[in-house]
């Protein structure tokens, strides 16, 4: 059974129009590529963001699940299998390591966020999986994006009241935490869906990509 991720990605793009697709294969999809926290502290900002859902009337905080984007792009579903087995292959070079979150952020006047302190590992995640980029892209008007600051957010999208009150409240309250990241949320949604599925779990394995090379292809 397939699993989900009932959120939508940090930032909203527009699909272009394909016309009449005769076949499913042949329509675009949204993938994206995520850092996630375990099941606990996944919880735990969850609960974060319900009680600020509560008290700032805005229940885009509960459906933006808790996850680093790390990539997101459109593509053919027909493409998903030859991108698939780059990403992993890719996937199985990088390291794992601790991801670590101190405090809150904002983009103002619309975003409140927890501050991502792992930076560069991150990035560096995103600086590999380029090498996947010419996959990833559909066409010159619609290239993959990829992450410029790592955070985690806790509501976005939000009302100018909102913010300000929000703000006021969070720029003064604490949040440490951590994390191992050791795989990749491989992601997509189809149809103007609000479920994500989880393709694959990518583990990041630091081996010599050569020695993953036969697999990719078995």
């Amino acid at each position: 059974m397939a699993l989900t991720y009932k959120g939508r990605i940090s930032k909203e793009f527009t699909l272009p129009d394909f016309g009449d697709a005769y076949d499913k294969k042949l329509e675009p999809a949204e993938y994206m590529v995520v850092l996630a926290p375990h099941e606990d502290l996944y919880n735990k900002i969850m609960e974060l963001k319900q009680e600020f859902a509560k008290a700032y009337e805005n229940t885009m905080a509960v459906a933006l699940k808790p996850h680093i984007s790390i990539v997101r792009f459109i593509q053919y579903e027909m493409n998903e299998l030859k991108i698939h087995n780059k990403l992993k292959l890719l996937a199985t070079a990088l390291p794992d390591f601790k991801v670590d979150l101190d405090g809150f952020g904002s983009y103002p006047s619309h975003t409140i966020y927890i501050k991502v302190q792992t930076q560069e590992p991150i990035k560096a995640i995103a600086k590999k999986l380029k090498e996947a980029q010419s996959l990833m892209t559909i066409n010159k008007e619609n290239k993959p994006h990829f992450l410029n600051e790592p955070h985690i957010a806790v509501a976005r999208k939000l009302l100018p009241w909102q913010y300000e009150k929000g703000w006021l409240e969070y720029s003064n309250k604490h949040f440490h935490a951590s994390f191992m990241a050791d795989q990749l949320l491989f992601m997509k949604r189809t149809g103007g869906s609000k479920a994500w599925q989880i393709i694959d779990r990518l583990k990041m394995m630091n081996l010599p990509v050569e020695t993953k090379q036969g697999d990719l292809f078995a």
